[in-house]
């Protein structure tokens, strides 16, 4: 069964269109109009600024709360001056930086919970049976509701897994980015009954570098939006639709039109053929 996509928010705040409150709320309720509701954050967006920005809506108009489902990721130390205590880039999956993080997280969205925390990026210093301890806490508490993980390899998920149960895994997965078809990540939450969200489903750098490749998949896609009668867009998500892991896509676009498409693209059923025209295109050769 298709999963409707998640609003991905990372370009609403000043690393984007820079929405005000009023906008912020507007573009929510839009979202909610067509059924869509899980907005997808990280505590870094923004510079570490979206995340309040976006709960200064909820604040405005507190009946959006009740109606949607908040994902947010910690786990980056991000070098900015909204951090002056950060030296370098770095990833902290620490107990105490995971429950700081929550904690700010919930100051910043005016809310009680988080419904879902993902670790963002892998830490080499990990320690699961700790990552464990503070999230079954932090459930226990009822400040999140579930948990999972952000880019990381079958075996950090394998070992975190161990400790506790990891929920969802958003990765990157697109026509220009298939490596999670091959890599085990999409049979292991399959295997797992893992959400598998994808980031950037559309493609990275897509519509703006002329690459090879790019430049294929587009051919392709075209082509197939004539013969299906959809935007080329619709396309490209109706690709990811068709797998049977049932990937969620993560559509962080700031225009309400592009976020449509993402949610009729649902409608679209690829023939096999199809999908393997784009996997082609992407690699640059047929299956073997």
């Amino acid at each position: 069964m298709k999963q409707k996509p998640i609003v991905g928010c990372m370009r609403w705040g000043v690393w984007g269109e820079n929405f005000n409150t009023k906008q912020y709320e507007t573009i929510i309720e839009q979202c909610l109009s067509i059924g869509l509701d899980t907005f997808d954050h990280a505590d870094i967006y923004g510079h570490y600024t979206t995340e309040a920005d976006f709960g200064e809506a909820l604040k405005n108009n507190n009946s959006l709360r009740s109606q949607i489902k908040i994902i947010t990721k910690c786990g980056i130390n991000m070098l900015t001056p909204n951090r002056p205590i950060h030296e370098i880039k770095s990833y902290n999956a620490s107990a105490a930086h995971i429950r700081n993080s929550v904690e700010t997280s919930l100051k910043n969205f005016h809310t009680d919970y988080i419904d879902t925390i993902l670790i963002h990026r892998p830490d080499i210093l990990m320690n699961p049976e700790e990552v464990a301890l503070v999230i079954q806490a932090l459930k226990k508490e009822g400040k999140i509701k579930t948990f999972g993980v952000s880019n990381f390899t079958t075996s950090q998920v394998n070992l975190l897994a161990k400790f506790v149960a990891v929920e969802h895994h958003q990765v990157e997965i697109s026509l220009t980015n298939i490596a999670a078809f091959d890599n085990g990540v999409l049979n292991q939450c399959y295997g797992n009954k893992i959400e598998a969200q994808s980031w950037s489903p559309m493609g990275n750098g897509m519509f703006t570098e002329k690459t090879e490749q790019n430049l294929r998949i587009l051919f392709t896609a075209e082509e197939l939006s004539i013969k299906y009668n959809v935007s080329v867009n619709k396309i490209l998500l109706a690709f990811l639709y068709l797998h049977p892991v049932n990937i969620v896509p993560v559509v962080g676009s700031t225009k309400f039109e592009r976020i449509i498409e993402a949610k009729e693209a649902m409608n679209i059923d690829l023939n096999r053929e199809d999908f393997y025209k784009l996997l082609a295109a992407s690699t640059g050769h047929e299956v073997a």
